[in-house]
């Protein structure tokens, strides 16, 4: 099999103010014709920088300043801009991380799909209607005769990502870079995302860039693997070999870091301090100040690549020659840190319900013409009911536009309820003057999903924590302030400094601060590790567990990662356009789940250990508008086991045990064939 690209001694440098950063240095890789190649690695290691560099459209700031870059035998650094035109689009095609920026809002879909065929092809008039048609049918866009004609703003979050994977595939490449594909995404559509790009793979047999820091999509999609640290790449392998082997201490930790259930009453394995800056001169190991296998020689020596068995290379000093001695000492030291981790007690089963929601509905109307009448209601919650016990952790988890998060917010009376109670300690919130409601809001406060849109990018971190005290009227105490940020791990210095001088994990660490600056009784996280890496990740959701269990804090985790689910919620409940379907313990409803979609959800997860091939279920389209929800169960329009009866009424309460309920016909009535309507 023959090289496809070809990449030796690429330096990448981003002109600054101050001195060069060398984003991506000494990177050499090859990809065979027809593989997935994934490169692994956190946020600022390069990795995207890698895939610009490749495609040449780097920014103003960017030079490539050394370096091969070889598709096939012509090498894309001699070639000048007008023959990369002819390259970019036809031979190599890039989806980027995030489509609603990367699709023109003012184009419709078949016009930003037709400048590519106009571009390469050539096409004209019905030739290029023709193909769109032909394209837009391939990733599975549907009724494309009529959609083809919309704009980006029209489709769904999946919809949009596959319209970028239709404009990447128009011009037939060789090679497809795929940046974070599905980073944003929930699971069901991540996974036919990550379906559809297999199955067009194997019909052209192009090759695949893919770049992530998802293990799991990895797992699933790579055939070999390299690790991206600090602009080089530290460790390749097969994917098999690297998963049941990884040999660097960077990937180790990575691993190390992955939530779940086997790890509920441990901490995870954290990767302390940052990436270092790119802007210095290394002398030794770029990973050496974080990697607690460490000596001398890793900070004074640049490490070489060294070969093990099955074409695994990994780049570290533990595996010289000359160092057996240091190797065996340091194996057995790196696996005694890894293990060296806080023990979180259980939470109290009986402890007293501190939040009692009961039937929250909130609609939003549909204002038309010119006098803005109502001509209908988005139903985003439409009849919630859940109640969380001080002390433990209840996951909301569901596709993006269900409506968790407009349920966290109207607990808080941030958006005000239709209808329903929420209960807080007692105190019924729903219709509360907003006198009362103020001084009550320092018991339950809020996490935000990106810290650094919710932090003032103008103010001091100490101005941010203060603000909140100042607005509930609360004394301010500069000592408990550092003793705030030591508490979320911080030091206390940090609070002279602005946002943007944070990494994001730092910044999440931030907002976690000044929620818990007031004292709150009840903390609702809205995806707060969904941005993150997952060594960042280990962090905050070891920080979430440390303070749950000194202060005896209640969680409601919003989120779509089941894996966080599995590791930090002591009860789940599943919520589909607007309703909760399924709610439960946290092993009754993912050991055993009842309701179809949530069989969907958690059959769509990527699965790290390669051994097992999940079966996923696939759901028909997408999720429906909450302005015209269907009748009788919502699911009734995607599930693969509706029966007339889902149609006409919506299913009562199943109880499978006290703690473990469903919303399905399957369990009430008789499961006969006959039923069955696929």
């Amino acid at each position: 099999m023959s090289f496809l690209l070809q990449i030796k001694n690429l330096e990448t440098i981003l002109h600054t103010d101050t001195e060069p950063v060398r984003a991506v240095d000494g990177l050499a890789l090859n990809i065979f014709k027809g593989e997935t190649f994934a490169l692994l690695g956190e946020s600022g290691c390069g990795k995207s920088m890698t895939a610009l560099s490749i495609m040449r459209l780097l920014p103003d700031t960017g030079e490539i300043v050394a370096g091969e870059i070889k598709l096939g035998n012509e090498d894309l650094l001699l070639l000048p801009e007008i023959d990369m035109r002819t390259i970019r689009g036809k031979r190599i095609s890039m989806i980027f991380q995030e489509p609603m920026l990367s699709l023109n809002p003012v184009m419709t879909i078949a016009e930003q799909i037709g400048e590519v065929l106009q571009r390469h092809f050539n096409l004209r008039g019905a030739a290029v209607s023709a193909r769109i048609l032909e394209i837009l049918n391939q990733v599975g866009i549907p009724d494309a005769a009529r959609r083809m004609n919309d704009y980006p703003f029209q489709f769904s979050g999946g919809m949009k990502q596959r319209v970028m994977i239709a404009i990447a595939l128009a011009g037939e490449p060789e090679l497809l870079i795929a940046d974070e594909p599905t980073t944003a995404l929930d699971v069901t559509i991540q996974a036919q995302v990550l379906d559809l790009m297999r199955d067009l793979q194997q019909a052209s047999g192009m090759a695949i860039l893919l770049i992530t820091h998802d293990l799991g999509v990895v797992a699933e999609m790579a055939h070999r693997v390299a690790v991206m640290y600090a602009g080089e790449v530290i460790e390749t392998a097969t994917r098999e070999v690297f998963f049941h082997n990884p040999a660097h201490p960077y990937s180790k930790k990575l691993f190390a870091s992955l939530p779940g259930k086997s790890r509920r009453d441990q901490g995870l394995a954290v990767i302390n301090g940052n990436v270092p800056s790119l802007s210095q001169e290394f002398t030794g190991c770029r990973f050496a100040d974080r990697c607690d296998q460490a000596w001398d020689h890793c900070h004074q020596t640049i490490p070489t690549w060294y070969e093990l068995p099955g074409n695994h290379y990994v780049k570290c000093h533990l595996f010289s020659i000359d160092e057996k001695a240091r190797t065996r000492s340091s194996i057995g030291a790196g696996t005694q840190t890894i293990a060296e981790q806080p023990f979180y007690s259980a939470p109290d089963s009986q402890a007293a319900d501190l939040l009692l929601v009961t039937n929250l509905k909130v609609h939003f109307p549909i204002r038309k013409g010119l006098m803005k009448r109502i001509v209908g209601n988005v139903m985003a919650v439409d009849g919630v009911s859940l109640t969380i016990a001080q002390g433990r952790t209840l996951a909301l988890v569901g596709e993006s536009g269900c409506g968790k998060t407009t349920v966290g917010k109207s607990i808080l009376q941030l958006i005000k309820p239709t209808a329903g109670s929420v209960s807080f300690n007692g105190l019924e919130l729903v219709g509360l003057e907003r006198k009362q409601l103020r001084s009550r809001r320092a018991e339950f406060q809020i996490i935000f999903q990106d810290p650094y849109s919710s932090l003032n990018p103008r103010m001091r971190i100490i101005d941010i924590i203060k603000e909140g005290i100042n607005a509930l009227n609360s004394p301010v105490d500069e000592i408990a302030l550092d003793k705030l940020l030591q508490q979320v791990g911080l030091p206390p210095e940090t609070k002279w400094r602005y946002p943007h001088e944070f990494s994001g994990g730092q910044r999440q660490r931030i907002a976690i601060a000044r929620a818990l600056a007031v004292n709150p009784k009840l903390l609702i996280c809205d995806e707060p590790t969904s941005a993150l890496d997952v060594s960042v990740q280990a962090q905050i959701l070891n920080l979430l567990k440390s303070l749950q269990n000194s202060l005896g804090l209640a969680y409601l985790f919003i989120t779509h990662n089941l894996s966080v689910v599995e590791y930090i919620a002591d009860d789940v409940a599943v919520m589909y356009l607007g309703r909760i379907v399924e709610r439960g313990k946290v092993d009754d409803v993912l050991r055993n789940p009842k309701h179809p979609y949530t069989q969907a959800l958690l059959s769509a997860v990527p699965e790290v250990d390669v051994k097992d091939k999940r079966t996923i279920i696939r759901l028909k389209g997408d999720l429906p508008s909450p302005a015209a929800p269907p009748s009788g169960c919502h699911f009734h329009t995607r599930c693969p086991y509706v029966m007339p009866v889902c149609r006409q009424t919506y299913p009562k309460t199943t109880i499978f045990q006290p703690t473990h309920t469903a919303q399905c016909y399957l369990y009430s009535q008789a499961q006969d064939s006959s039923y069955h309507d696929n």
